[in-house]
């Protein structure tokens, strides 16, 4: 987005959030007497100020879509990169056959199957972590965060404006990785509607925690250049030791307890209890897919990153 635009946006969230239309009755009431004309403006301007914080973050919402869409990195790297790796694991591995069978030979998966919850996990990882990062990063070192500073926006309006953004994007992909992993290589999907609201409890504390810490982490590179480089290497190893690339059953199990401390393991995990039939638990470190310490750890997690968050964040980039 060239800075030209950019200014153009900056102006009309910040015309959104100094919009504060006085409600009628409240004019009506200040025409009565000066002591009601003193007092209309006060509730007006208190009335007013949570819609204006609103209907600025909407505006910065649609902004943050308009502008996602128009880069070509963000769409490869972050929206299409889980269906590519779906699609080259799927037909990599496809050799190997089914695995996870029982005894009998029942019950075994396609590696389509086995790897479609770790995608659709890694998927809520890049969005929140990698994308909105190395995203807050780049505004703050160019100067767009200091912009938007100096007007009367609110950081509440433009952090409604990033986390709907990531919501709809997540949203989108995750529907097209089920998709593609449905109609292209005949993944089964769950019947039972208890394991799809399962799914939509982890998909939606996935979403908030990953954006919290994205934001977190946003905190740590000292220039847009430098952005990706701090960022990246972070999500590429907790992608690889949380179950998402490799098989997690595969790894030491020193680096399944390491892989441990961090939420992407716990979201794979859950991601696993829904696609993956339940004799595939008996694979994780417990024995089980333990969904209490799923949720606990999330939200562990979450807190860290709103804390970290509230404590680091600044319109302006450090010296």
């Amino acid at each position: 987005m060239s800075t030209t635009e950019k200014r153009a946006d900056a102006g009309a969230i910040a015309a959104a959030a100094s919009e504060n239309p006085v409600p009628t009755a409240t004019r009506a009431a200040g025409t009565a007497g000066t002591g009601a004309a003193h007092a209309a403006p006060t509730r007006a301007v208190g009335a007013g100020r949570a819609p204006g914080i609103l209907r600025a973050g909407l505006s910065a919402l649609v902004i943050e879509l308009r502008g996602y869409v128009r880069t070509p990195d963000t769409i490869v790297f972050t929206f299409l990169f889980p269906i590519l790796m779906l699609g080259i694991f799927s037909v990599a591995f496809e050799s190997m056959g089914k695995v996870g069978a029982l005894p009998d030979g029942t019950g075994g998966v396609t590696m389509a199957e086995y790897y479609l919850p770790g995608m659709v996990a890694a998927g809520i990882f890049l969005s929140g972590v990698q994308n909105l990062a190395i995203d807050i990063a780049r505004e703050k070192s160019d100067g767009w965060l200091r912009r938007l500073g100096a007007t009367a926006i609110s950081p509440v309006s433009y952090f409604i404006g990033k986390a709907g953004m990531i919501l709809i994007t997540s949203l989108a992909q995750a529907a097209l990785l089920i998709a593609v992993a449905k109609f292209a290589f005949d993944v089964r999907l769950p019947e039972e509607p208890e394991l799809w609201l399962r799914f939509a409890w982890l998909f939606a504390l996935g979403i908030v925690t990953m954006t919290m810490l994205g934001i977190a982490l946003s905190s740590l590179p000292r220039s847009s250049r430098s952005a990706t480089a701090v960022v990246l290497p972070v999500v590429l190893l907790l992608q690889f030791i949380s179950g998402v690339y490799l098989q997690f059953t595969m790894l030491p199990e020193w680096l399944q307890n390491f892989a441990s401390l961090f939420p992407l393991k716990w979201l794979a995990q859950g991601m696993r209890s829904v696609f993956l039939p339940e004799h595939f638990a008996k694979a994780e470190l417990s024995g089980s897919w333990d969904l209490g310490l799923v949720a606990v750890n999330l939200g562990i997690w979450l807190v860290v990153g709103l804390v970290i968050s509230l404590i680091t964040f600044r319109w302006t980039r450090r010296s």
